[in-house]
Parts: C-alpha cells; sequence; structure tokens
C-alpha cells in the first residue's frame, strides 16, 4: 500500500483527478439505482419511453466521450474540458429536480448529463498524460486507483441515499443531491488542477480520417474481446434480482446486501489484482477473471436458497474486480500516444458491453430462462478473454 500513499502524495494529478472521480461517482451513485423507478413510476414515462432515452443517452455519451477525448488529444487540452464537462452535471441533475417533468427527464438526460459522463474517461485520460511516463507497475496502480474511487463511492452512497429517501415521499431528493456532488466535482477539478501548459497542436488533420486512422484490424478485435468480457456485468446485473427472487426464494433486500457486498470486495480485490499484475500478464489476468466470474455465473444460475448466492458472490467480488478494473489499463494502452482518444475507449466498451450482454441475455431467456442468460454471459467472457490471449500471442 505504501505505493499507492506514495503516487498520491508525489502526483498532485493523480490526487485531484482521484478525488474528483470519487465526487463524480457519488453523483451517478445517488440516482442510478433509482433512475428508472423516478421515471417510469414518479414521471409516468411508459417503458418503452425510459428505454429509448436510456438508449439515446447512451449513444450520445459515446459520441461526445469520444470526440471530447479526441480534441483533448488534438489541442493538448484538458483541464478547460474538465470543466466544461463536468459543469453539466450540476446543469442536469439541477433542472430535473427544478422541474421534474417528463420532457426535463428526456432532454436532461440525453444531453446535459450525457455530456457530464465524459468526465468519468476524460479523467482518466488526464490521468494517463502522467501516467505515461511512470514504470508499469505504478502506472497500474494509478488507473485502479481511478477506478476503486467510484466502487467506493458506490459501497457508500446508495445505503445512505435510500435512507434519506425513505423519509420523503418522492425520489427526486436524489438528484438534488447529486447535483451537490456534480458541484462539489467541478469545483475540485477546476481550482485543483493546474492551468493547461501551452503546447504545439498537432497537425491539422481532417477529423473524420484522423479518427478512422488510429483504428485497425487488431485494435477493434481487442475492443470486442474487451467488450465480451464486460459484457458478464450487464448480464449479471439483469439476472441476479430475478434470480435471487425467484427460484433462489430471496426478497429485494437480499438485492442490495449482495450489491453492497460486492461493491466492497471490489475494493479490496482491486488493490490485491494491482500487486499481482506484477507478476502477471495483464491478458492473463483477464482470463483469470473472466473464469472466476463464469464460476459465479454458473453457481447463481443453478442457486436455490439465498445463501447460494452469497457464497457465489464472493467469487463474483474477486473476479468483478478484475473485470472492472483491468480492462481499462489495457484500452488505455491501445492507443498510447493519445491518451484523450484512448481514455474514451473506455465509453466505447461500456457501450458496447452493455449492448452484448442485452443481447446475451435476451438470447438466454428465449432459450431456457434466467439461469441460461447467466450462464451465456459466463462463456461469452470467457470466450473474449481467449481472444485477448490469442492477439497478444501474435504480436
Amino acid at each position: 500500500m505504501t505505493a499507492w500513499f506514495t503516487i498520491l502524495r508525489d502526483h498532485s494529478v493523480v490526487r485531484v483527478s482521484a478525488a474528483a472521480i470519487f465526487l463524480y461517482g457519488f453523483a451517478g451513485a445517488a440516482t442510478s439505482p433509482y433512475q428508472a423507478v423516478i421515471g417510469i413510476r414518479e414521471l409516468g414515462l411508459s417503458d418503452s419511453a425510459y428505454a429509448a432515452i436510456s438508449f439515446t443517452a447512451s449513444v450520445a455519451h459515446v459520441l461526445i466521450a469520444v470526440v471530447s477525448g479526441y480534441l483533448s488529444d488534438r489541442y493538448q487540452s484538458y483541464r478547460k474540458p474538465l470543466v466544461f464537462v463536468s459543469a453539466f452535471g450540476l446543469v442536469g441533475y439541477g433542472l430535473i429536480w427544478l422541474n421534474p417533468t417528463q420532457m426535463t427527464f428526456a432532454l436532461a438526460t440525453i444531453f446535459p448529463l450525457a455530456l457530464f459522463h465524459a468526465t468519468n474517461s476524460m479523467l482518466f485520460g488526464n490521468v494517463r498524460t502522467q501516467t505515461a511516463r511512470f514504470a508499469p507497475d505504478e502506472a497500474a496502480i494509478a488507473n485502479a486507483l481511478m477506478r476503486m474511487m467510484v466502487s467506493l463511492s458506490w459501497v457508500l452512497v446508495p445505503g445512505i441515499v435510500g435512507l434519506i429517501l425513505a423519509r420523503h415521499d418522492s425520489m427526486m431528493t436524489a438528484y438534488l443531491i447529486a447535483a451537490t456532488f456534480a458541484g462539489c466535482c467541478m469545483l475540485t477539478i477546476a481550482l485543483g488542477l493546474k492551468p493547461d501548459t501551452s503546447a504545439p497542436v498537432r497537425q491539422h488533420v481532417p477529423a473524420l480520417p484522423d479518427l478512422l486512422g488510429v483504428l485497425s484490424r487488431g485494435m477493434v478485435l481487442r475492443i470486442a474481446g474487451v467488450a465480451l468480457i464486460t459484457q458478464v456485468l450487464t448480464v449479471n446485473a439483469m439476472v441476479l434480482p430475478l434470480i435471487v427472487t425467484g427460484r433462489a426464494n430471496g426478497v429485494a433486500s437480499d438485492i442490495g446486501f449482495l450489491v453492497g457486498m460486492v461493491a466492497l470486495l471490489e475494493v479490496v480485490f482491486m488493490v490485491i489484482w494491482a500487486a499481482i499484475m506484477r507478476h502477471m500478464h495483464l491478458t492473463i489476468a483477464l482470463a483469470v477473471s473472466a473464469v472466476l466470474y463464469l464460476g459465479y455465473l454458473l453457481a447463481i444460475a443453478g442457486a436455490s436458497a439465498p445463501w447460494h448466492v452469497y457464497m457465489a458472490s464472493v467469487i463474483a467480488g474477486i473476479a468483478a474486480a478484475g473485470i472492472i478494473s483491468l480492462p481499462i489499463s489495457y484500452l488505455l494502452d491501445l492507443i498510447r500516444d493519445r491518451p484523450g482518444l484512448s481514455a474514451s475507449l473506455i465509453a466505447v466498451n461500456m457501450f458496447l458491453g452493455a449492448g452484448l450482454g442485452s443481447m446475451v441475455f435476451a438470447l438466454g431467456t428465449a432459450i431456457g430462462g434466467y439461469g441460461t442468460a447467466a450462464v451465456l454471459g459466463g462463456v461469452a467472457g470467457v470466450l473474449g478473454a481467449g481472444l485477448l490471449v490469442v492477439l497478444e500471442r501474435r504480436i
């Protein structure tokens, strides 16, 4: 742990970015668990309308993340774009709280909040500009530290916000809490990060050819492999509540306890995975994580009591820590000389992983139910890890 504290002490960019992404995670954790309930039950959106808003917001988030990362690289500027996008968290969450209507919810989710969520990948890109000069193990620690801050916020916030909301008739207070955290995130970036130093602008190349120029067949396959691994998280998020309250005979409170338990284990095992990475190739570590997660999904697929899921969730915490943190280092290294653009791959991966996970869930439930979907998701994750191992061995 000494190396972790040393990096925080000696590198203000990492220190400030970690604090900012912690606050960013607070804002997301305050609203995400309740967003569907607020949109559908409080504001009266139909299931299909809510799904359309969520999908459109996801597409907007990916496009904004890629464009903002590209522009940050091109103009060698990270602080100003970060201040700009982080300000929209205060705007988006604040608008929904001040004027809770269907139209406001839709517009704020698709536009200002999609901009705000680009803060996540841009903070990773900002740190990547510094870790390029670090030793490999130090860079891995810095990336793990950033992701751990997000997980830690999810350990703390949902339960606290839930207790606050229990005292109110409306869940809209969650958006006031999120707006407050988003404002603190923006202030942390504005006051903590040093002004951008002047640097020569990259030679002018038309934007679209420049973006396409960094892609290659091998890179596309690598992105697909990572997405296959991370889709297991989407599949689990869909099947876990249904299995727990279904064939496992659990209750709704079990879901909250399980999510919090796994998030806490993730924080602990992210530290352990960072230490393991000093002695293991990244793709092998991803393969181990994927195999462990397959074991977890197999276990919950056959669960018939809540304690079965609780026992299996210990494995989930170990594996999820690797699946969440390790792909970040892998994606950031795909375009080493373009930290902003490489960091935008995090958003691309989240989008692709969610899409693939949704398709696996639909296929699995059509074939045999929630257990089948869980197993198919785990198998697809292992196949993705195998693809990365094969690709890296060809280098």
